[in-house]
């Protein structure tokens, strides 16, 4: 169809709205639900709008966007299953695992409490060191100090965390109330 003289054919028309009805009355179908059928549709219709160029000129267009929205909903269904399948194997999983005790819990909320008690900027050279695994050189140029300055603030969190953990170990041994002292 040529719509000036001189002009090329332009593209066959790519009009939908007539199979509307179609399509949402077989996506209900499929899903036995409005606003999953509604979804479905959109779905299918964007699948259709990026695949145009694969429709045959002169070919049957209802029929091709219900095949659409048919495998639109299988894609869904598989991609559903499969992820009811992990998920499900993640439960698995996870009733295999034991909580830590309770001691090790309280030992790390202690380790984390001193660690946030320490000055911001020994905190901050022990934490680009010890958790984020720079080395001592990378840690000084992220901080933007000289090297020998950050090796003495990791010095310093250091020694502190280690005078912290000497009364905490003071403190955890229990002692038998009216017993041999």
């Amino acid at each position: 169809m040529l719509r000036k003289q001189g002009m090329k054919p332009s593209m066959p028309r790519f009009d939908i709205i007539g199979q509307l009805g179609s399509l949402r009355r077989y996506a209900r179908s499929l899903t036995r639900d409005s606003t999953d059928a509604e979804d479905l549709v959109h779905d299918a219709l964007v699948r259709a709008y990026e695949r145009r160029s694969t429709f045959r000129s002169g070919g049957n267009l209802r029929a091709w966007l219900l095949s659409i929205v048919h495998n639109t909903f299988i894609d869904k269904m598989r991609s559903r299953r499969s992820e009811a399948a992990r998920v499900e194997q993640a439960g698995y999983l996870a009733d295999g695992s034991t909580p830590a005790p309770q001691e090790h819990s309280v030992r790390l909320a202690q380790v984390r409490e001193a660690f946030f008690s320490l000055p911001e900027e020994q905190r901050s050279a022990l934490h680009l060191v010890a958790i984020e695994g720079l080395s001592y050189s990378q840690a000084a140029e992220a901080s933007g100090v000289p090297l020998g300055t950050l090796m003495s603030r990791i010095g310093r969190a250091r020694a502190a965390l280690r005078e912290m953990e000497e009364p905490a170990k003071a403190k955890n041994h229990l002692r038998i109330v009216g017993g041999p002292s």
